[in-house]
């Protein structure tokens, strides 16, 4: 016997939204741990470092440089994709105002960690709301059709990115390797928890 669902599209609004809150908390945690960031956010400190702009404003252009690439790509941005673009870099610079720089290699290791699993979590909570890819995701989905390995097409977006971002002073260390081997495996557990689309269909069936 089927059940009803709740207002969907206003669940996943929420989900959508906390997702990417939690996932500027995690960016947050693993910049004040200063260990090393993820590549994306290694060239976002890096250009917050060489312009007069916040790690958040550097996240937030990025976004919109990267959706442009979308358009060759026929990639179509949804509500989510928007919501990413703006909401994120907002989110980052909201709490490196409230977080306070820790001391000590203990403390910092645990922000480190805290926030890898955090940002597998976040990640698999804010897609898992079905409401379109954030603009970096959809620039490696739209490279990877046609045939190209999408593991392929990250690992080279990222070193691209990672490069430049060292170049540009952003941080790399311990916590890049550990994000790098990390985060595919949480993002793997986390995102058939917080799949909607995956819950419905269950709902459906019974």
């Amino acid at each position: 016997m089927s059940r009803a669902l709740p207002d969907d599209l206003t669940g996943r609004l929420v989900q959508l939204i906390a997702g990417l809150a939690a996932f500027g908390l995690s960016m947050a945690l693993m910049i004040e741990a200063d260990l090393g960031l993820g590549p994306w956010d290694v060239f976002h400190q890096g250009l917050a470092r060489r312009l007069p702009i916040t790690v958040g404003i550097a996240v937030i252009a990025t976004a919109a440089v990267v959706l442009l690439l979308w358009i060759p790509l026929r990639q179509r941005p949804g509500i989510g994709t928007w919501c990413n673009m703006a909401l994120i870099g907002l989110f980052v610079d909201g709490f490196l105002v409230i977080l306070p720089t820790p001391d000590g290699l203990a403390i910092r290791s645990t922000l480190l960690i805290a926030g890898i699993v955090l940002n597998g979590a976040a990640t698999g909570f804010y897609i898992g709301a079905g409401l379109g890819p954030g603009p970096r995701d959809g620039l490696m989905t739209g490279l990877a059709r046609n045939g190209r390995s999408i593991r392929v097409v990250r690992t080279g977006i990222e070193l691209i990115v990672l490069a430049i971002g060292w170049l540009l002073g952003g941080t790399l260390g311990i916590g890049t390797m550990l994000f790098a081997f990390g985060i595919g495996p949480l993002a793997h557990i986390f995102l058939p928890i917080f799949d909607r689309r995956r819950s419905r269909r269950y709902l459906r069936a019974t």
